[in-house]
């Protein structure tokens, strides 16, 4: 442990869109930042890829343009039951399909330009005493700051640790993803339910599909491996079957991550503010995971600055500004959320709800605002 620490205004642990986006929001008031990311970049994630228009006046602030980087604009949405019965509607705010790697890579990027100090470690530990905090890497290095940010996405050894109560429940969720070449309309997201789970499907940049699936492990695992799955479940579903099986895949295999939670979290947890997925996940059924850790680093962002200007006196204040402003934004989202899920995992009231829905659009749409937000205004 290095016995003269550097020391930073604000330490980020995790650089995914959250962690990324903080960096750079924060360091434009010439704060002292230092983010921490265990990967390399560029790096494929799992992760539907669809993020609604809501976070555009934001991106174009941190001075991401996702056009530029070949995001395919999205303006019409489909969902279809596990007996392929299908619901359309248009997507009043719209959005844009753009993959992981490419986003990413573009935002850790700019952080650099803006003079964010970036680390590859793995933190193992964080402590907090005397109103100030000590990050401890896998290298050995001991880092300090008076704001830590968690961005480090949905689970970590970190929640283990700060012994977060999600983390001492099994989660039986699965997902899987795997980017294809073939045929989809370009300004569509697509959501097709099978058995036990269902299949995001839209177009990114390059003219390449992201497919991502989630599904419950125990039903998976009745099977030797992905191929049988999908062929004796998956494709039960045909708009699914004809999507799969008149592509030709863009990666070598799919990839992965089990234990998947969308229990409830604190978005403030031992003094550290937590964004993105490590703050709460909506069900991907509802998609706008990513544009909810967009918002989330902002609303984080704007507070920080406010508590280390001083314009907020005490880390009590701080830390109960957040927890009410990430409640009064993301509390409803993750509620219709987890209902919409639970209803369309009953297969047989997903095939009534499509029907109701078919024939009520105005009420369609009323659900697909309450899992997006209002176009973000940058202050």
């Amino acid at each position: 442990m290095n016995p003269n620490p550097q020391i930073f205004d604000v330490i980020i642990v995790g650089g995914g869109l959250a962690g990324l986006s903080s960096a750079i929001h924060l360091s434009k008031y010439n704060l002292k930042v230092l983010l921490i990311e265990k990967n390399n970049y560029p790096k494929h994630k799992v992760c539907g890829e669809y993020i609604s228009n809501e976070v555009l006046p934001y991106l174009n602030y941190l001075g991401i343009d996702v056009f530029s980087l070949g995001a395919q604009k999205i303006k019409r949405f489909e969902l279809s039951t596990p007996k392929s019965k299908l619901l359309k509607s248009n997507l009043s705010l719209g959005g844009f399909g753009i993959s992981r790697y490419v986003l990413d890579h573009a935002l850790y990027e700019k952080a650099k330009s803006e003079s964010v100090q970036t680390l590859q470690d793995i933190v193992t530990n964080i402590q907090f005493l005397n109103d100030e905090f000590s990050i401890i890497t896998k290298n050995n290095s001991t880092y300090k700051s008076r704001v830590v940010v968690g961005a480090y996405g949905k689970r970590s050894s970190i929640d283990i640790t700060l012994e977060r109560n999600f983390i001492k429940k099994k989660s039986p969720f699965l997902a899987v993803k795997t980017h294809v070449k073939g045929d989809f309309p370009k300004d569509l997201v697509a959501l097709h339910n099978f058995k036990g789970g269902y299949c995001g499907v839209s177009k990114v940049e390059n003219d390449v599909i992201n497919l991502c699936y989630i599904t419950d492990f125990t039903a998976f695992k009745a099977y030797k491996d992905i191929d049988e799955f999908q062929e004796e479940v998956v494709f039960k579903n045909t708009y699914l079957k004809t999507i799969f099986k008149n592509s030709v895949p863009v990666f070598e295999k799919p990839l992965t991550i089990s234990q998947i939670s969308f229990a409830k979290k604190s978005p403030v947890e031992n003094h550290i503010i937590m964004c993105g997925d490590s703050a709460g996940m909506i069900h991907p059924l509802c998609g706008n995971g990513m544009s909810m850790a967009i918002r989330s680093s902002q609303m984080a962002s704007h507070l920080i600055i406010d508590y280390l200007q001083g314009k907020i006196t005490s880390r009590v204040v701080f830390e109960k500004a957040y927890q009410k402003s990430w409640n009064n934004e993301f509390k409803t989202r993750l509620k219709v959320g987890h209902f919409a899920s639970k209803l369309f995992s009953k297969n047989q009231l997903a095939e009534v709800l499509i029907r109701i829905l078919n024939g009520a659009p105005i009420l369609l749409q009323k659900i697909i605002k309450q899992t997006h937000g209002k176009p973000m205004v940058v202050k």
